[in-house]
């Protein structure tokens, strides 16, 4: 028996479940590299009314209902594989909702500004993100089956002949998958805990802190546990046993490395102190009609999408021209890459943003822009992409 159980003895995976609050197979493969899962499961108590004759307060019915919250922190790590997802990939598919989609690269044929044309179809669709060297770009516009339009320059213009790297691509989708988190600890013999039916109502991408992460939140299907498991809940016959435990290999990307490409017409920017991405669902839980006991099914609601961002103030065009876009309301394309090593690189882009009039701080010697929560507009699903290179 253990004399007491270590904070750091603490393992984390996700699977994305094949129906509501159907617990996955976890395996080894599903393991995330998490910083903290912060659990809240409360009863949801509604006071009874009943005189009892004196002052003491009566016991509550079984049966009530419960609601299950959680908040999962996580690093932005190396990609690692090229042939399938980063660890928190489900997690990525919860907050957006489609299949993600893997470009395995190519072999550039020439390049005219750009515009970058591969020796032979490249795939692509609009959104989608392709790499060459330590950069990453998105497809802004298809030109022709060999061709395409990019949302900004490569720094560095490849050269005929060169490799374009692989990447994969989240996009958002009108529905959204559930996730089983799985909260283990060591020694076996302690509790360990299962969120099943986990939404992913909110995710924000943190940049310029001391690593860049991810935080994903939500409510849930409910929350098991190995002491009180019983069988036949979550679709489980006994509770899932941890996978082996190996070695987990995974690099930190450091929060001050990365590019800014912001404006009408895209300009790298050297001044962001602070940025914070949000894609907030609005997910309703369906929990609230006669004769269930808890959330059978799970709605996302219309999808909200911005970023918050900082930038010290400087006198050139295109620190004043996001001013004058923020005064005009007029959209403007943002790009964000964490990290500058291949294996290592995460792409954010927004290709229609509306950034709102900045306060000004002055503070610190040198005066900030505060901007606050910026929307970023779409049609149809196209409000932002995630990729990873």
């Amino acid at each position: 028996m253990a004399c007491y159980i270590s904070s750091n003895q603490n393992r984390f995976y996700a699977a994305l479940e094949g129906s509501f609050g159907n617990v996955a197979s976890v395996t080894a493969a599903n393991r995330i590299p998490a910083i903290k899962l912060a659990i809240r499961h409360d009863t949801i108590v509604a006071r009874r009314r009943d005189k009892s004759g004196s002052r003491s307060r009566a016991a509550m019915p079984s049966g009530v209902r419960r609601r299950t919250d959680y908040r999962l922190e996580t690093y932005l790590t190396n990609w690692g594989e090229t042939t399938g997802e980063p660890p928190y990939g489900p997690m990525l598919r919860g907050a957006l909702g489609a299949e993600p989609v893997i470009n395995a690269g190519g072999i550039v044929a020439s390049t005219a500004g750009n515009n970058v044309t591969v020796g032979g179809p490249h795939g692509l669709s609009k959104g989608q993100a392709i790499s060459f060297g330590s950069e990453i770009r998105f497809v802004q516009s298809v030109v022709n089956a060999t061709t395409i339009q990019l949302n900004a320059p490569f720094s560095v213009s490849p050269a005929t002949g060169a490799p374009l790297n692989p990447t994969i691509t989240y996009a958002p989708a009108t529905q959204l998958p559930s996730v089983s988190i799985f909260d283990y600890w060591s020694p076996a013999t302690a509790v360990q805990r299962i969120i099943a039916g986990a939404s992913v109502d909110v995710m924000k991408i943190k940049v310029n802190g001391d690593y860049h992460e991810f935080e994903f939140q939500g409510e849930a299907r409910d929350l098991l546990d190995n002491t009180s498991f019983s069988s036949g809940v979550a679709a489980l016959t006994q509770f899932p046993e941890e996978p082996a435990v190996s070695e987990i290999g995974y690099q930190i990307i450091p929060g001050h490395i990365g590019q800014v490409w912001m404006g009408a017409t895209p300009t790298q920017f050297f001044t962001l102190t602070e940025a914070e991405v949000v894609v907030r669902n609005n997910v309703d839980m369906r929990k609230r009609e006669f004769g269930f006991d808890g959330p059978r099914c799970m709605a996302a609601g219309e999808r909200e999408v911005g970023m918050r961002f900082r930038i010290l103030e400087q006198d050139d065009a295109a620190t004043k021209d996001l001013y004058a876009a923020g005064k005009a309301r007029q959209p403007i394309s943002v790009m964000l890459q964490l990290g500058q090593e291949p294996g290592q690189l995460c792409g954010i882009y927004m290709p229609n943003v509306i950034p709102e009039v900045p306060e000004f701080d002055d503070r610190n010697p040198r005066v900030e822009w505060s901007f606050g929560l910026s929307q970023a507009n779409g049609s149809l699903d196209d409000e932002i992409r995630i990729a990873f290179a």
